[in-house]
């Protein structure tokens, strides 16, 4: 598989993996179980003129600098997600959204390589749609935190400037998710407990669910 636009950076991924939890670099890695998949989305990915970058410890293809869609493997599935998923028309109903509170994202889910051949053509024709959807300057209706902020993570954020960075950094779907998780409980002190147990994965980047 050669193409003249690939970045070395993906290479690396394909060999080490994301490297965002202990299993990457180890054979038991999930981008491991889903090499042939992946590939095959990566030409046809670089097939639509999309540029390839690394960006949040996976691969990201971009269109004039924009992030257009990212390449995920996970347990059960690997994935192409569109950031503004939410826009596209989806004429075949394949679009998911990646969690219970994701508002811009959506994903199509592949478990063979068979499936991704297939559907091919119509992979293709929903890249060049979230191109155009760019090129419009088109945004979705994005609710950036509609929850407040419980106070035990504001004072955690205010404390620790590197998580709130960190905080900041992640999409506000993985924001709103976290809001939400540490919110549940009626006692401050689960509250706080709860944060204190994300820290370390808000600081690597990750979602609740990643």
């Amino acid at each position: 598989m050669t193409n003249k636009n690939m970045n070395p950076k993906i290479d690396a991924y394909f060999t080490e993996g994301c490297m965002r939890c202990p299993l990457g670099g180890t054979p038991t890695c999930k981008v491991h179980s889903w090499q042939e998949e992946l590939k095959k989305l990566r030409i046809i990915l670089l097939d639509c003129g999309l540029t390839e970058e690394l960006k949040w410890s996976q691969p990201c293809y971009t269109y004039q600098k924009r992030n257009i869609v990212l390449m995920s493997a996970f347990k059960e599935y690997c994935a192409i997600s569109f950031i503004k998923g939410s826009l596209l028309k989806d004429a075949h109903r394949i679009l998911v959204k990646p969690g219970e509170n994701t508002q811009a994202g959506r994903q199509i889910r592949f478990t063979n390589v068979r499936e991704i051949i297939e559907m091919e053509s119509i992979l293709k024709a929903y890249i060049c749609e979230a191109i155009e959807v760019e090129k419009s300057g088109a945004k979705p209706d994005i609710k950036k935190n509609p929850e407040p902020i419980p106070a035990e993570l504001q004072k955690k954020l205010d404390e620790i400037p590197a998580l709130n960075t960190a905080f900041n950094a992640l999409t506000p779907g993985r924001q709103r998710a976290y809001i939400l998780y540490f919110s549940a409980p009626k006692q401050s002190k689960t509250r706080e407990s709860r944060i204190d147990k994300c820290m370390q994965q808000i600081l690597n980047g990750k979602g609740l669910n990643d």
